[in-house]
């Protein structure tokens, strides 16, 4: 079960990003990113049947399309788990 954020999205949307208070947010210096470590999410083969229309539309956007898709699927996612 989800639990409901207690986050007012709408007021903080709408405010000036200077009025945020970052003071208790350490600057990142030179040793952080000396020692941060890139980690990417697993990827999963799998195979999908897609409407042919579909599928040449993403590959005429270029390269990465797979990548576009998987963050398609991932806002639809997304927005679901929101809505509950």
């Amino acid at each position: 079960m989800t639990k409901a954020s207690k986050t007012d999205w709408s007021r903080l949307a709408g405010q000036d990003d200077r009025a945020i208070d970052t003071s208790d947010i350490p600057e990142l210096d030179e040793n952080f990113f000396r020692e941060a470590e890139l980690r990417v999410p697993a990827k999963q083969a799998v195979t999908i049947r897609l409407d042919s229309d579909v599928l040449a539309w993403f590959k005429g956007q270029g390269s990465g399309y797979q990548t576009q898709i998987n963050q398609l699927l991932r806002q639809y996612m997304q927005a679901q788990q929101r809505q509950r």
